[in-house]
């Protein structure tokens, strides 16, 4: 049986803890965001964190930490103080796929996080150079069929979003392309634009701005129906049927962070991303705002996982 001691202080840990979070923020946010900037992942927290910012009257700064195809942000993300004060901005696969690729990690994506909100959602696309002799999705495989195992494709990292996005691409169409990783979606995009690679199966939030400035060509996209920011580009699959593959971005916190602050944090973006100015803007980079409660977060995350898990051993997919 507990002292009477040990009871009052718990009770007044208990009361410190939600008198802290009922004034948070007083001091700047920092978001850890696991990939190089000019990245989907980066784009959307600079997005939200920038909103969130004005609602708080507090910095939300973001802190770019590449490796590991998330990894090396993920670690350090899960050994932060749990005061809310350190909040994490992963891309899906951070959360459900990389635990079936690496064999050893240094985070626990259910241990060490807990889910506040899924910010936003949207496709990948399928580019080349713009000097490429592709132009269209069944031209690029045709050309893979024929060059089994020679031409490549771009990727943020082993078990990154993109690179999960390219697999699926490749195993569905049924041929063989060697993965090419970079340091995140940006330098990714670099070398595709370069001509170090001959394509990718990138998010659409990150390429489109190389698409409309004429450096990469859009071949297909890989929602169920056309991109309307890519007019006249198909869904890849009008060329591999049922194709269909999409990502997100979201908040989680380390684990230990007062509820009031997780549902704050929830509450506040699910705000940002109801306004109309706000989903335009997103609109725009070729996402759509989710903004769901951190159970169904939670729930959706464990669904996603058990998917991954499928893929990756189906593709043989490892980091040991």
């Amino acid at each position: 049986m507990r002292s009477f001691k040990s009871i009052v202080a718990i009770i007044a840990f208990a009361w410190a803890a939600a008198a802290g979070a009922q004034g948070w923020p007083s001091k700047p946010v920092k978001f850890i965001v696991p990939f190089p900037p000019g990245g989907a992942t980066d784009i959307s927290a600079r997005m939200i964190g920038q909103k969130l910012s004005e609602m708080w009257g507090q910095s939300v700064v973001i802190e770019n930490r590449g490796g590991a195809g998330g990894g090396v942000g993920a670690a350090e993300a899960a050994r932060a103080s749990p005061d809310g004060y350190t909040l994490f901005f992963p891309s899906g696969s951070v959360m459900t796929a990389n635990q079936h690729i690496y064999a050893k990690m240094n985070y626990d994506p259910e241990k060490d996080f807990v889910p506040v909100t899924n910010v936003v959602s949207g496709p990948q696309v399928v580019v080349v150079p713009a000097n490429s002799p592709y132009k269209s999705v069944k031209e690029l495989v045709e050309a893979a069929k024929d060059q089994p195992g020679k031409l490549t494709f771009g990727h943020a990292g082993i078990g990154s979003q993109t690179h999960l996005a390219a697999e699926n691409f490749v195993n569905s169409a049924k041929i063989d392309a060697l993965a090419i990783p970079y340091k995140g979606e940006g330098p990714a995009l670099v070398g595709l634009i370069g001509g170090e690679t001959t394509f990718a199966v990138t998010n659409l939030a990150a390429a489109i701005s190389h698409i409309t400035g004429g450096r990469l060509r859009a071949l297909g996209v890989t929602s169920k129906t056309e991109a309307p920011q890519l007019p006249g580009v198909p869904p890849v699959a009008q060329t591999l049927p049922g194709f269909e593959n999409s990502g997100w971005f979201g908040i989680v916190a380390p684990a230990g962070t007062p509820k009031n602050i997780i549902q704050k944090v929830y509450l506040d973006t699910k705000k940002a991303l109801e306004s109309t100015e706000f989903k335009a803007r997103f609109y725009v980079q070729g996402l759509a705002p989710v903004g769901n409660s951190p159970e169904a977060f939670g729930k959706a995350m464990k669904e996603e996982t058990q998917l991954w898990a499928r893929v990756v051993r189906e593709r043989k997919i490892s980091v040991r």
